[in-house]
């Protein structure tokens, strides 16, 4: 195990590594010196996504919509509430299908609301269809624990 976990700063993409065991909770960017957890949702692009993906050792909650859909649009609230329980253990992403089609694609997106569970650059599991806040926080506690 390493001593340290690598994570993406929400604000610059800067790479941090944190002492294993360290509460990310209050930690800062060292490069910006902004807070690494907003207990906010990121809102990332194609570009911004695969950084995330590719250099965070932190399992991503992705919630694949899109502005015309009115489900998405209903569940984004409870999205938002979720990301303030579950992190800094995982960190809550929105990729809009619609800006970042290519994404939709690759991950073969079929309907949104899509969540999507992803650690290590691996699929963890998915699941369509709005659900309210509580719902998300279960599937998602349950999903890590089967993984």
């Amino acid at each position: 195990m390493s001593d340290f976990v690598h994570l993406v700063c929400p604000h610059c993409d800067g790479i941090n590594r944190l002492p294993a065991g360290r509460s990310a909770e209050q930690a800062n960017c060292g490069k910006c010196h902004q807070p690494l957890f907003t207990g906010q949702p990121l809102v990332l692009d194609e570009g911004r996504f695969k950084r995330h993906l590719q250099k965070s050792e932190l399992p991503l909650l992705v919630d694949f919509w899109a502005p015309w859909c009115g489900p998405c649009r209903m569940m984004a609230p409870a999205f938002g509430a979720a990301a303030k329980e579950l992190e800094p253990q995982i960190r809550l992403i929105k990729v809009n299908t619609e800006e970042a089609q290519q994404l939709g694609a690759q991950y073969g997106i079929r309907s949104i609301p899509t969540l999507m569970l992803i650690h290590q650059g691996r699929e963890l599991a998915r699941q369509a269809g709005a659900m309210d806040q509580s719902g998300i926080i279960r599937w998602t506690r349950n999903q890590l624990q089967g993984a």
